[in-house]
């Protein structure tokens, strides 16, 4: 008689057969597995909906003859051999799956097991400081400022530039940079790209950093400012109210060094640095300026 055990991580039947032991194991499949494999940087694609241009991998294991790979046509409709036209468009893959299944139930075979795989899909990903990030499918050519339109434009924590990724033939990703003021503000069509499919459009947000200036300034305490637009001393003590008239010229600046983590201090001449005999510096995250 078979023995019948439970396990944690699935089934498992012992069957004795002629003196020998059978093990089946039971296995889980994830619905992901039929899905497009999501690439770096890239939004997931778990919930990815079937459009048109989409190329689709089909495979019957009760029926190899109806194994063909086909390419959504532009009214979301997909031709098979055997089963003739077939609604595609809005499904994704798992739906596909149980939508062939069913069909194939009805006219040729019971329970049947079928496969999905989305090879190339037709949208582009829209990362970051956007108002709607997402996939967004390509409607013919389209370009970096009709794909920002589309996710709702650019938010106020966008840095200076954005960054495309994309995947050639050969398989080798690249990325291109572009400067978001050479995009919104100055009409530079160079930087106005066309898109391709399965592109990566990510708009990094831009970080808010703080320093902090104490002493004899006006307002002294935490002074915050964007990543990509830097600060400098001046810049902070102005922030910080400008000094007092009992302010010292020599500026103290504790900061940590960034591999060993070991706090240093570094002294200035305002004065000097004021009437331009020294250069200005850039502060940086969680550097301390002391007026004395």
């Amino acid at each position: 008689m078979a023995k019948f055990e439970e396990k944690s991580r699935g089934l498992r039947w012992i069957i004795p057969l002629k003196g020998l032991l059978i093990l089946v194991l039971g296995c889980s499949f994830s619905a992901a597995a039929n899905l497009p494999l999501q690439q770096e940087n890239q939004l997931p694609v778990t919930d990815y909906k079937i459009g048109s241009k989409d190329l689709l991998e089909i495979k019957v294991f009760e029926l190899p003859e109806l194994n063909q790979t086909v390419r959504v046509s532009e009214d979301g409709s997909i031709s098979l051999i055997m089963l003739g036209k077939i609604e595609v468009a809005g499904l994704t893959a798992q739906e596909m799956e149980k939508k062939l299944a069913a069909i194939l139930d009805q006219q040729y075979t019971k329970v049947a097991h079928v496969s999905v795989f989305i090879k190339e899909y037709q949208k582009v990903s829209v990362l970051g400081a956007v108002g709607k990030p997402g996939m967004f499918e390509l409607s013919g050519p389209m370009t970096l400022l009709q794909i920002i339109s589309q996710a709702g434009g650019l938010t106020g924590l966008a840095m200076n530039e954005l960054y495309v990724y994309r995947q050639g033939k050969d398989g080798k990703k690249t990325k291109l940079t572009i400067n978001l003021e050479d995009l919104m503000s100055n009409g530079n069509q160079a930087a106005n790209i066309d898109l391709q499919p399965n592109d990566v459009v990510n708009v990094p947000i831009d970080q808010m950093l703080t320093v902090y200036v104490y002493g004899e300034v006006k307002n002294p305490g935490a002074i915050q400012f964007k990543q990509s637009k830097k600060i400098t001393l001046l810049q902070a003590i102005a922030q910080a109210g400008g000094t007092t008239e009992w302010a010292s010229s020599s500026v103290k600046i504790k900061k940590k060094e960034k591999v060993t983590g070991k706090e240093m201090q570094v002294t200035v001449n305002l004065k000097n640095m004021l009437s331009g005999r020294t250069p200005d510096i850039v502060l940086e995250e969680g550097d301390i300026v002391i007026v004395p």
